[in-house]
């Protein structure tokens, strides 16, 4: 398996990559642990797409030791704020975000 190099970004390029990645669903996975806090939050689907899309930067973009650049966003739905902590990953073929956790 061919080892990806850390990709440099700051804020405003993590931004611009994730809402790239998004606006392609498959191109978004979701955790068990996501997928679990979203049922315990009553959060859909529709509501972590868009925090991604149109969300703000609550926790600047870090990267993490797996080579992963990683931030949590925060955006207002329907009077709901919705927190998402994502990871974006680098392969070979294609980029694609991981969405770690949601928060309430």
């Amino acid at each position: 398996m061919e080892k990806v190099k850390p990709f440099p970004l700051n804020d405003a390029n993590f931004l611009k990559r994730l809402r790239d990645v998004a606006a392609d669903s498959a191109r978004v996975k979701l955790t068990v642990h996501a997928r679990e806090r979203m049922g315990q939050r009553r959060l859909t689907l529709p509501q972590v797409l868009d925090c991604l899309r149109r969300g703000r930067i609550d926790e600047s973009a870090t990267l993490t030791m797996r080579g992963d650049w990683k931030a949590t966003l925060h955006h207002q739905w329907a009077g709901d704020v919705v927190r998402v902590a994502v990871a974006l990953r680098k392969t070979a073929g294609n980029d694609f975000a991981v969405v770690i956790t949601v928060i309430d």
